[in-house]
């Protein structure tokens, strides 16, 4: 297993990676929507947090090497389901066919009062 780090993705407060390659896998952790330039989250509301969270995850991915046509399974994690719509149409701008596998749940809250959390599976081979 290798870690994966760097500072164009937030950077991590507990004890975690950012992503870790375990095999022919990438597997990051999920992504809050920060802006690592200026740790806070973008102006406006959960299409802004989706592209960022996309944007991070982007980010972790390309200093492993791989690129979100990579990527096998999402999982989406959303403060509230009634964002789902807003959610899908920005995600789609990150993804084509064959489209990753997906899951996308409803949770109580996330760190920091975010609206989405993203996280990624991406294959090497």
């Amino acid at each position: 297993m290798n870690a994966i780090s760097t500072t164009k993705a937030p950077g991590v407060i507990g004890p975690y990676s950012q992503a870790i390659k375990a095999g022919n896998l990438v597997y990051t952790s999920g992504q809050l929507p920060i802006d690592p330039a200026t740790g806070v989250f973008p102006e406006g509301g959960i299409k802004e947090q989706t592209r960022q969270s996309l944007l991070n995850v982007q980010a972790i991915l390309d200093a492993a090497g791989v690129s979100m046509n990579q990527v096998v399974k999402t999982t989406v994690f959303l403060a509230d389901m009634n964002d789902f719509a807003d959610m899908n149409s920005v995600y789609a701008e990150f993804f084509c066919e064959p489209y990753p596998a997906r899951s996308a749940v409803a949770v109580k809250t996330l760190p920091k009062g975010a609206l989405v959390e993203i996280e990624v599976v991406a294959s090497i081979a």
